[in-house]
């Protein structure tokens, strides 16, 4: 009976019904459809990259089905009631960040992670991605917008907490993608001209001084790289000149699937994390490295979309931070592979290894799955 009066009905018709399914259990479909092609392609990508390493195929698929199901629970809840809890979320998240820098457990390095072992590995600051736009959409929601001068302070207070402590780790990647969401989130909320002409015109002086007093050695010699990656072709500049090389060498096709030379002969370092897209580039090309542009660009306009259509002040302005944020997230790491921009760490969302940082995102595009689902019962009540 239900298939004869499916076929009475138009196409239309029965889009619009999927439609409303999908939104009664708060799914974004175009999102869902976007983000399962991107985690089928970083599988297949990864495992080139990892040189066949099954086990750590394995952790990613297993980390990526996690971040679904955190995504798909997350957004059954609506926005207003994230919003009560964004505040002891700002507080746990910059607490665990002071553990970090206490007794956090060190790797190549750094001390970015909190490791209970036989337990769990995590990394805080990732998190903060998220709890940082959030804390600032709530703060000045519920203020009168522009923000006033004081409302500027106290939210730039907010933000300099979190980036200060990771930045002391050190992760001056993290840092500054948490600087840039607490930033977005002023920008939404109308933040004036003379006040952004005013930052921008601090920005100078405010290099200067993180050169000298703040920035480590390696970080001023990535800098340097980035100026000269000559200088040093051994050394320092090996990174970028071998990334370069990979996706000059990938031509318009690649070179195929598994056949790429830089990564599989050890030249490319860091092939599965930060660098994962040269191994694109050279496996498949100019034409691989478009398809995924293409996808992120999708990905990227759906937030955009999601964003003007938020009604609310909280939603819209965190929607549009977390959507500005995720582009910059992009063109950090593609950027700096191409040597466009200095290496800062920063690993190519959803493709590049790493649990923490995937979970992250997904619980992100989760955020704003919530914000375009619960619209219409935000409406009504």
């Amino acid at each position: 009976m239900s298939n004869n009066f499916d076929r009475n009905l138009s196409s239309e018709d029965v889009l619009r019904r999927r439609a409303s399914l999908l939104q009664r259990v708060h799914i974004d479909g175009i999102l869902l459809l976007l983000l399962l092609i991107l985690g089928a392609a970083s599988l297949f990508i990864l495992y080139s990259a990892s040189g066949k390493n099954i086990d750590l195929l394995m952790k990613q698929a297993s980390s990526f089905g996690l971040g679904l199901i955190g995504m798909l629970v997350i957004a059954q809840f609506e926005p207003r009631f994230m919003a009560r809890w964004v505040p002891l979320a700002y507080v746990g998240g910059v607490g665990l960040l002071v553990v970090v820098d206490v007794m956090g457990h060190n790797a190549m390095g750094a001390t970015r992670w909190i490791n209970i072992p036989g337990v769990i590995r995590f990394q805080p600051s990732e998190f903060m991605k998220i709890i940082m736009p959030a804390s600032i959409a709530w703060y000045l929601a519920k203020r009168s917008l522009p923000p006033r001068f004081k409302h500027i302070c106290v939210a730039m207070a907010m933000i300099a907490t979190p980036f200060v402590l990771i930045l002391l780790q050190p992760d001056l990647g993290t840092s500054l993608l948490v600087l840039a969401a607490g930033c977005f989130v002023l920008f939404i909320a109308g933040l004036q001209w003379r006040w952004i002409l005013g930052a921008a015109a601090a920005v100078v002086p405010i290099a200067v001084g993180m050169w000298f007093f703040v920035l480590r050695e390696y970080q001023k010699q990535r800098v340097l790289t980035f100026l000269n990656p000559e200088s040093d072709p051994l050394g320092s500049g090996w990174n970028i000149i071998q990334s370069k090389a990979a996706i000059g060498s990938g031509g318009v096709l690649g070179k195929g699937w598994l056949l790429g030379t830089q990564s599989h002969l050890d030249f490319l370092p860091e092939s599965h994390t930060d660098f994962i897209i040269a191994v694109l580039a050279e496996e498949f090309g100019l034409v691989g490295v478009c398809l995924l542009l293409l996808l992120y660009m999708l990905l990227i306009a759906r937030g955009l979309v999601i964003t003007v259509q938020a009604q609310t002040l909280f939603g819209k302005l965190l929607a549009g931070a977390l959507t500005m944020t995720f582009f910059v997230y992009v063109f950090v790491n593609i950027g700096m592979v191409s040597g466009l921009l200095p290496v800062v760490g920063v690993p190519l969302p959803f493709i590049s290894y790493g649990g923490t940082s995937l979970i992250t995102l997904l619980a992100g595009f989760g955020i704003l799955m919530s914000i375009h689902t619960h619209r219409k019962w935000i409406t009504q009540a």
